[in-house]
Order: C-alpha cells, then sequence, then structure tokens
C-alpha cells in the first residue's frame, strides 16, 4: 500500500515537473529572443549604417571647376576633411568616410553626367544599400550661386543626370542635394554657362558653401533628411 503510495506520488511530482517545463518554455523562448534583439540592435549601432553619397560631375581636366562639376567638388571637400583619397572603380572613383558610426560610401560616376544612373544602380546594389540612403549632390540653374536645398525627391528640372538615375532607378523619389549655380547667362548660353568656370566673385561664394554642403551630408546620414531640411533649407 505504502508503495503505491509513493509511486504515485512520484507520478504527481514527475507530471508536475514537466507541467513547470512546459510553462517556463514560451518564456525562456521570449527572453531568448529579447536577448537576440538587443544583441542585433547593439550590433547595429556599432557598425552604423551604409549610406551613397552621389556627387554629380563630368570626369576629365576640362570640366574640373566647372559649374556643372559643383557635385564633384562636394565631394572632393568632404573627402579631404576626413582624409580619404578616391580609387578608380566601377562606373566611379569611390572612397569611404565615417559619420558617428555610420559608413559614407562617396562616388563621383566616371560615365559622364547624362550616364550618372548607371553607376548609382550599380553601387547601390553592390553595397545593398536603400535608396532613402541614397542622395545626390547636384547642380541647380533655379537656385541663386550658393543657395543650399535638400529635397526627398521631386522631378530632374531639365538635369540630364538627375533624369538618368530616375530612369534607371525607376523613381524620381530619391533625395538630392541641390547646389545652386545661378543663371547669370544670355539666351541661347546655357551649355556654356554650365560648363564655364566659375567667376573670382562666385568662387569666393561658393567656397564656405562648400563646407556647408559637408555638413548638410552628414546631418542626413546622422540626423536624417527631415531634421537637416529644417536646419539647413531656409539659410
Amino acid at each position: 500500500m505504502f508503495q503505491l503510495i509513493r509511486c504515485l506520488i512520484r507520478r504527481k511530482t514527475a507530471a508536475e515537473q514537466a507541467a513547470q517545463k512546459e510553462q517556463a518554455a514560451p518564456r525562456e523562448q521570449a527572453v531568448q529572443k529579447e536577448q537576440a534583439a538587443q544583441k542585433e540592435q547593439a550590433a547595429q549601432k556599432s557598425t552604423g549604417m551604409k549610406f551613397l553619397i552621389v556627387g554629380l560631375g563630368n570626369i576629365g581636366a576640362e570640366y574640373e571647376g566647372t559649374r556643372h562639376n559643383i557635385g564633384f567638388m562636394v565631394a572632393d571637400r568632404l573627402a579631404a576633411s576626413a582624409g580619404a583619397a578616391f580609387t578608380s572603380d566601377r562606373y566611379a572613383s569611390v572612397t569611404t568616410v565615417r559619420c558617428k558610426g555610420h559608413q559614407l560610401i562617396l562616388i563621383k560616376p566616371s560615365t559622364y553626367m547624362n550616364l550618372s544612373g548607371k553607376a548609382v544602380h550599380y553601387w547601390l546594389a553592390k553595397e545593398k544599400i536603400d535608396i532613402d540612403r541614397c542622395l545626390v549632390i547636384v547642380d541647380d540653374l533655379a537656385l541663386e550661386t550658393g543657395q543650399l536645398r535638400m529635397k526627398s525627391g521631386g522631378s530632374d528640372g531639365g538635369h540630364n543626370g538627375l533624369a538618368n538615375i530616375a530612369e534607371l532607378l525607376g523613381t524620381t523619389a530619391f533625395p538630392r542635394l541641390r547646389f545652386g549655380i545661378g543663371r547669370n547667362f544670355p539666351r541661347g548660353g546655357q551649355i556654356d554657362y554650365v560648363l564655364g568656370r566659375f567667376e573670382a566673385a562666385d568662387q569666393e561664394l561658393i567656397e564656405p558653401k562648400l563646407d556647408t554642403a559637408c555638413e548638410m551630408i552628414k546631418s542626413f546620414a546622422c540626423a536624417g533628411i527631415e531634421r537637416t531640411m529644417n536646419a539647413y533649407n531656409n539659410k
């Protein structure tokens, strides 16, 4: 009789322990998931995020310092400020700088302006970067010389480089930093104007704006486009 009672007690205890383990399993799984999520967040914080920064322009000595190459000039200024140097790669000259843990991949397309989309499309895919983390730096006739405006998207405004990027990406919804070059040219003189070099007075005007453009790029990566537009677009 006593043996039967002890046997029943052991069975009951084993059943209770099994039930307790079964009840504890979901809690343990939840804790493990939470720990995994925390580790992932910590890894993201330590490695940061990737951004593609595209300075538009034309390659070749004959185009250096021209209004149409203001995108190249901004990219060069940002790289120089970080002690980085461009190297030739597929469809572009490329370098990388860091900003508060984030990785900024700078490219200057070597495809010439009208085919800039080939470089942008390739490097977005290669680096697995989402389109909303791609910033295109472009010259803009609609803004006064030295004016800076960041936008989250929009039309190409007649700019062949932007048009080609939109065509190959299949959307106009990509961020861009517009750098004003003015429109001080006679009727029919647009091509000579954009492919011409800045006059001394304008060069003096854009010098500090190149540094401001670099600040805006860093803000885009570290603070986001909305905060950057609010902070800089009305200056």
